[in-house]
């Protein structure tokens, strides 16, 4: 059987994967539980409320399999995992002597947790039943419709935010980063909301906040809301399409920067742009930080769609540099006509993120707020279907940190690791990758936040 060429090849995943993302989030259900977890609830599964306990009978990854030189599957085995406050304590042997507390992992394999590195907490359809997006024309038509909905949908953000949170746990999801409207509709007061949903979870999710300026940094005129802003205590200065949005492309970065300068803080921009000044956008971008060492390692790209205009030589300088300047990328994992390189980039050691951007909302509704579902996602666009490819593609949703190195090599989880993981019905990362998993339980820093286990 031929392959398919590259074009069906996408044609063809955009519409079977926005059927998984449906038919996942329909399993999660407003209540942010899995169809799976829901299902399997007798009432015998019980949930982890003591700090020092063993989770017993984990599957651990220990090495590659090969046949021939080819990597064919990988090896693993039964241990029991020892957790004392946030920390991993200790990696038994399974059947380790105890009188620890004890829950039953019944031998579902151990990853670590996955991060959720662009979303928007603040302005959500979720958790008020289904309404699809109206049809759209472009980014301005979408902004229009966003000034009609805002007034709705503001005054609840809290509780939907919330409810978004509760569902990333469900997926595995422990950390994100929020970006959230800073606009003349909503003012400050979705900020402030979005502030009460993430002080609700002090111990159990880490969350930073982007103020963006989704109308428009110049466009709207909200440089002045946007200092106001990060005195609140947003963490990233946000930034939108300068050309497209705000007409000005020097003049909208400039801006974005001199707030990001004065408060000594990262940035993190959408950049949506295909068009050449998509290009000269991110090479503006590089001059700054050049020119403001200080930046340097604090700017984000998302989306980034103007990459995927280069090819050859211009983008291998353009990766080449985005590294100098430690640069990272925020990606969806697009299936649509601009192929990202981002095998490239994480080749050439620059960090690229995978985020869900909406759940539901007048943007999209197609997000399942799984992190593995990007993985899988990025694994059949970028033809790895083998397991070793289908293990590395698990690194996008987890900041590169994996249960093996690409010799195969154990290096997660090690005594002394953060327990922050989620154990995934699955026998590797690679089948958790290809089959996206439903995730059985997720830790936070030791302490479990979604999921019930069998106690022993």
């Amino acid at each position: 059987m031929s392959l398919m060429t590259s074009g069906n090849r996408r044609d063809f995943l955009s519409a079977g994967i926005k059927l998984t993302a449906a038919g996942t989030l329909l399993g999660a259900g407003l209540s942010g539980r899995t169809a799976v977890a829901a299902a399997c609830a007798p009432e015998n599964l019980t949930h982890i409320d003591v700090s020092h306990y063993l989770l017993r009978n984990v599957r651990l990854e220990e090495g590659f399999v090969r046949h021939k030189g080819v990597i064919t599957a990988t090896r693993t085995g039964l241990y029991d995992i020892e957790i004392n406050g946030a920390q991993i304590t200790g990696i038994h042997a399974a059947g380790f002597s105890s009188t620890l507390p004890a829950w039953d992992a019944a031998g579902h394999v151990l990853l670590p947790a996955t991060r959720d590195m662009h979303i928007h907490l603040d302005k959500t359809f979720y958790g008020d039943g289904w309404r699809a997006p109206l049809p759209r024309k472009s980014v301005i038509d979408m902004i229009h419709q966003e000034e009609q909905i805002l007034p709705e949908i503001v005054p609840t953000s809290e509780m939907r935010a919330e409810k978004l949170i509760g569902l990333l746990q469900s997926k595995g999801n422990t950390e994100a980063r929020s970006h959230c409207n800073i606009d003349p509709i909503s003012k400050l007061d979705g900020l402030a909301h979005l502030q009460q949903a993430i002080e609700k979870h002090p111990q159990d999710f880490t969350a930073k906040i982007v103020a963006f300026p989704q109308h428009g940094l110049l466009r709207s005129n909200v440089e002045g809301m946007m200092r106001e802003a990060m005195k609140m205590g947003a963490n990233f200065v946000g930034g939108l399409d300068p050309t497209n949005v705000d007409g000005a492309m020097e003049k909208s970065l400039d801006t974005m920067f001199s707030i990001a300068l004065d408060f000594a803080a990262p940035v993190d921009i959408h950049l949506h742009e295909t068009e050449p000044h998509g290009v000269a956008a991110i090479r503006y971008m590089l001059k700054t930080v050049r020119e403001n060492p200080q930046l340097k390692g604090k700017v984000t790209l998302s989306h980034a769609f103007a990459l995927g205009t280069l090819s050859g030589s211009e983008l291998d300088a353009m990766i080449e540099e985005l590294k100098a300047q430690q640069f990272s990328i925020a990606t969806t994992v697009p299936i649509g006509r601009v192929i990202m390189p981002l095998p490239q980039l994480r080749a050439a050691g620059v960090p690229v993120w995978s985020g869900t951007d909406t759940i539901a909302d007048h943007w999209q509704p197609f997000g399942s707020g799984s992190m593995l579902e990007k993985a899988n996602v990025y694994a059949q666009l970028y033809r790895g279907p083998d397991e070793f490819s289908l293990s590395r593609a698990l690194g996008i949703a987890t900041n590169e940190v994996l249960p093996l190195n690409s010799q195969g090599e154990q290096q997660w989880p090690k005594a002394q690791d953060s327990a922050t993981m989620m154990l995934v019905a699955a026998s590797c990362s690679a089948e958790a990758v290809a089959h996206i998993a439903p995730v059985m339980a997720t830790f936070h820093n030791g302490k479990q936040v979604f999921g019930q286990l069998k106690k022993i």
